[in-house]
């Protein structure tokens, strides 16, 4: 006994608890896959369930179109042929085909307005068409209100298009504390080229985005099916920077931006260093010369200037000369034959100046010994010291 189709719309809405926007066939494969598998399809939300049949209440796959980073037309809308369009997702890349080219339009239209949040102004529908596009559109903004953020302040002064500085050249790193290894002031097509061409010097470029107050990230990274290029916008405010994602991530400097992908890839990406070149050839330096150091220079001492003193100065007496007869002590720095020239002279003066001393001694001593003393008689008599000292004894 078949389920009603209603029982399975309510068992469909419980398991996924997100609103149903569009419903229909469609055949989807990966880009590596040849064939393609017919499959029923429900876009709830941003979220694109395939189920076997439609009779089937549990999706047996599901495509999360919130990380969707690019969706391109294989060929241009044509009511006479099928439309296919590709579906590139950060780990994969799928193919949706409706072999009924209106309904190709319609799932388009559908899957960019719930993912830009925005009706794509080139699409091949008609007025009420349009006009259901906007309800699904104001329903999806009331359930996913977009996200209050502080006013963006700005562009630092290195990245300033109208700077009367040259551009630095192509492929040349922003050398500046603020920015990290990794910093390339490249275009988006420019970065993509780079890692393409020179993967081996990494797979991740930090660079300006096109967007004022804003930068980007290119990232290339493997995958089962091939090299997928990625790029992701990193916006600035106030206290930091903010890396555009599902659950958006702040961060504290650009720095920072690098270590948060380093580590949601397990480090098996690095940032792109373009490849110095190194020396082959090691040279023998010459001795160094050995020279006389140089003499010290010995500051002069700074002598504080005498204060003179407003009394009268009184002059110093003359030096008194030395009298003929006082020895003098001959100098000892003249040389030894005038100290001994002098000597003798000195000597000469000496002997001659003992010599007048002695007869002078011998005079006054003679002069001494003759006395006058009064005999008993009455008589003054003269005799010599020396007699009446001889009588004196006898």
């Amino acid at each position: 006994m078949s389920v009603h189709p209603r029982v399975i719309h309510k068992r469909r809405a419980t398991i996924t608890a997100l609103p149903l926007y569009y419903s229909g066939h469609l055949l989807k494969k990966h880009i590596t896959e040849t064939d393609f598998k017919r499959y029923y399809g429900e876009l709830r939300g941003a979220t694109l369930f395939l189920y076997e049949d439609d009779t089937q209440d549990t999706y047996t796959e599901k495509l999360d179109l919130e990380q969707l980073t690019s969706m391109k037309l294989d060929s241009p809308y044509n009511r006479k042929a099928p439309t296919i369009f590709t579906l590139m997702m950060p780990t994969e890349g799928v193919q949706l085909k409706m072999e009924n080219p209106d309904t190709g339009e319609e799932w388009r239209g559908y899957i960019l307005t719930v993912t830009k949040k925005e009706i794509p102004s080139e699409l091949q529908l008609l007025p009420g068409q349009l006009v259901q596009l906007q309800e699904v559109l104001d329903q999806e903004r009331r359930r996913n209100p977009p996200m209050l953020r502080p006013p963006l302040p700005p562009r630092p002064s290195f990245l300033l298009s109208a700077s009367p500085s040259p551009p630095p050249p192509k492929h040349k790193p922003v050398s500046s504390p603020e920015v990290p290894a990794g910093f390339f002031s490249v275009t988006r097509q420019e970065a993509e080229r780079m890692l393409e061409a020179n993967p081996e010097y990494g797979a991740m470029i930090l660079r300006p985005s096109t967007l004022a107050n804003s930068y980007a990230l290119t990232l290339r990274q493997l995958t089962p099916s091939g090299p997928v290029i990625r790029n992701y916008r990193v916006t600035t405010f106030k206290s930091g920077f903010v890396i555009e994602l599902d659950t958006p991530v702040a961060v504290s400097s650009l720095k920072d931006v690098l270590k948060y992908f380093l580590e949601k890839t397990e480090h098996r990406l690095r940032p792109y260093m373009l490849s110095q070149p190194y020396d082959t050839h090691i040279e023998v330096s010459l001795a160094p010369s050995i020279n006389s150091p140089a003499p010290k220079t010995v500051p002069k001492a700074q002598v504080a200037p005498t204060l003179r003193s407003k009394t009268k100065e009184v002059p110093l007496p003359p030096p008194s000369r030395p009298v003929d007869s006082e020895y003098v002590v001959p100098d000892e720095d003249r040389p030894d034959d005038l100290n001994e020239l002098k000597l003798a002279q000195l000597d000469g003066e000496l002997q001659e100046a003992l010599e007048a001393q002695r007869d002078t001694i011998y005079a006054a001593t003679a002069k001494e010994e003759v006395t006058t003393y009064e005999n008993p008689t009455g008589e003054n008599c003269h005799s010599s010291r020396a007699q009446w000292s001889i009588k004196s004894v006898v």
